[in-house]
């Protein structure tokens, strides 16, 4: 059955309700902060928000005799929204009950266009972007450029990973995997090969992960979920011991979690971060992110080319020397046509 569309009043209406309800816990969350502020607390200390439940976060103690206890928090009604990673200043309560009295400054943040258009913080303190393709499903270049795009915006580091590498030698995709590799790696990205089945590559994998926040990124069946439950490997049991501290059920696909692996580094899970767009970055952004293209661009004779067909257009002449691949210009040019229909 097809899904109802929704008419602008309709839709007016739901976030009108839900504006509402969340104006009413933000009200009974203030009244339990203060409460709880107005008993015993303890000392201010530093803490990281390892998942988010609305109006309420999970954080986990950075110092002291709690370090590494988890604590349910709220927040005061002064702080701003808080993201999973971010790190803050809390004071503990009883019953693992705290509150979170200031946020640190983030050095990074990811951030994805809500569904009214709005930029919104997924993740906070993030260093590494990890782009997961395949030889099977076809990987798209076109994708994998967004993704660079998105990591290049946000100032955050990417990784190219290459998972199920053994299906290279089995599967005739007739190259293209590997052209995809040769073409980055000539562009000075850093790439690696992992294979979840003979687990070629994930101790180079994992020295990548070690003291760094990571997110995994990439269209489905490339095999997220199975790396993911590869470096953790008792991953369900982590989120079903967190659910029991902050009472909220278990991993839902709206909750943003964050988890250590064993070996180091931590990983940020959430379906925000696995799928975001680029309604929210410009021609400039988007150019940033094709490097080779740096010394050509603003040389076209005209300031409007398209790069389609205009004389003297740089990026055509690029092409033809063999400075530019053919299919990194279709991926621009179709990547600028995106965001200016959006």
């Amino acid at each position: 059955m097809a899904k109802r569309q929704l008419n602008r009043r309709q839709s007016w209406r739901i976030e009108k309700i839900q504006e509402e309800r969340t104006a009413r816990a933000l009200k009974r969350e203030e009244r339990l902060t203060a409460e709880l502020e107005g008993g015993d607390l303890g000392p201010e200390q530093r803490g990281l928000v390892i998942a988010h439940f609305g109006v309420q976060v999970a954080i986990e103690a950075c110092e002291g005799e709690l370090k590494g206890q988890t604590f349910r928090c709220y927040l005061r009604a002064n702080l701003p929204a808080l993201v999973t990673g971010d790190q803050v200043i809390w004071r503990p309560g009883n019953q693992g009950i705290g509150v979170i009295v200031a946020q640190l400054p983030r050095h990074s943040e990811l951030s994805r266009p809500d569904s009214r258009g709005f930029l919104k913080a997924v993740a906070a303190n993030v260093d590494q972007i990890i782009i997961v393709f395949a030889p099977l499903p076809e990987p798209h270049a076109n994708l994998i450029d967004r993704y660079l795009i998105a990591a290049k915006h946000a100032n955050i580091e990417p990784l190219l990973l290459l998972n199920k590498s053994d299906l290279l030698a089995t599967h005739n995709d007739e190259g293209h995997a590997q052209s995809l590799i040769d073409t980055y790696r000539q562009l000075g990205y850093n790439i690696l090969a992992v294979s979840t089945y003979d687990s070629a590559g994930m101790e180079q994998l994992t020295e990548q992960l070690k003291d760094r926040i990571s997110v995994f990124v990439g269209q489905s069946g490339v095999g997220k979920s199975s790396l993911v439950n590869k470096l953790l490997p008792d991953l369900n049991t982590r989120v079903g011991a967190l659910s029991e501290v902050t009472g909220k059920g278990t991993h839902t696909t709206t909750t943003a979690h964050l988890f250590h692996f064993p070996l180091g580094g931590d990983l940020i899970d959430s379906p925000g971060i696995r799928d975001f767009g680029l309604t929210h970055v410009t021609q400039q952004d988007v150019e940033a992110g094709f490097l080779e293209f740096a010394d050509y661009l603003g040389r076209c004779r005209f300031r409007n080319c398209s790069h389609e067909h205009e004389p003297d257009c740089a990026l055509l002449a690029a092409v033809a020397q063999g400075a530019i691949h053919p299919a990194r210009l279709a991926s621009f040019k179709h990547i600028l046509n995106s965001i200016s229909d959006d």
